[in-house]
C-alpha cells in the first residue's frame, strides 16, 4: 500500500482516535505477525529437522500447512488492523472478523493429523 493511498485513507476520518487505542491495535497486529512467525519457524523445523514418518510426504505436508497457516495468519493480522483502525478513525464500532476461528480450526486440523501419525507410528512400531 502506498504513501498516497494511506493519506487518501485517513482524509475521510472525522477525528483522530486517542492514541492509546492505536497502540493496542499496532500491539495486536503485532501478535498476529508473532503467530505467523511462529507458524513459519514450525513448518520450517518439522520439515528440516524431524525424521521422515510412517506415511511418506506426510512431514512436508504438515509443514506446507503450517506455512499457509502462517500466510494467512500474517494477511488476517493486516486485515484486521486496518479495518479496526478504519472503524476507530470514523467512530465505528469494532468489526468482528472470524479470522481467531478460522487459525484454530486450522492449527487443531494440524494437530488431528499430527496426533494420527504418531498413533500410527506407535502401533506400527
Amino acid at each position: 500500500v502506498s504513501d498516497k493511498a494511506i493519506t487518501e485513507r485517513h482524509l475521510d476520518s472525522t477525528e483522530e482516535p486517542d492514541y492509546r487505542f492505536t497502540m493496542a491495535n499496532e500491539r495486536t497486529f503485532l501478535a498476529w505477525q508473532r503467530t505467523a512467525l511462529g507458524l513459519l519457524a514450525a513448518a520450517v523445523a518439522l520439515v528440516q529437522l524431524v525424521p521422515e514418518m510412517t506415511v511418506p510426504g506426510a512431514r512436508r505436508l504438515l509443514g506446507l500447512a503450517l506455512v499457509v497457516l502462517a500466510i494467512l495468519t500474517s494477511g488476517m493480522g493486516l486485515l484486521r488492523w486496518q479495518q479496526a483502525d478504519h472503524a476507530m478513525r470514523r467512530g465505528d464500532p469494532l468489526p468482528r472478523h472470524p479470522s481467531p476461528a478460522y487459525l484454530a480450526v486450522g492449527l487443531s486440523l494440524v494437530g488431528v493429523v499430527a496426533l494420527g501419525l504418531v498413533v500410527l507410528k506407535v502401533v506400527s512400531g
